[in-house]
């Protein structure tokens, strides 16, 4: 479980880290816009989300989620991706 919330936040830093749109093409302008960011944050929750059901489902019976379960995940894997905001957003150089 630990290994889990770990692998999530370091994937939900990802996308401010990584300078490849959807960690395989160079942008075209040389710098990737933020829409690119907000939708690999969004393909990174869901790959995170779909490991831990999989976990889940080899110990046991999976437990149905109401869409506040997914709301407040999703809330919580933006929390986390704060570093990485933070890092390429505020503490960036001026001209960078």
């Amino acid at each position: 479980m630990i290994a889990l919330i770990g692998l999530a936040a370091l994937a939900a830093n990802l996308p401010f880290m990584v300078e490849r749109i959807l960690f395989v093409r160079e942008p075209a302008g040389g710098r990737k816009a933020f829409g690119w960011r907000l939708l690999e944050l969004v393909l990174l929750y869901l790959v995170i989300g779909g490991l831990g059901l999989w976990l889940e489902s080899r110990f046991g019976p999976v437990h149905q989620q109401r869409w506040q379960f997914y709301v407040t995940t999703f809330a919580l894997f933006v929390v986390a991706a704060y570093p990485g905001f933070v890092l390429r957003y505020f503490w960036r150089k001026p001209g960078m």
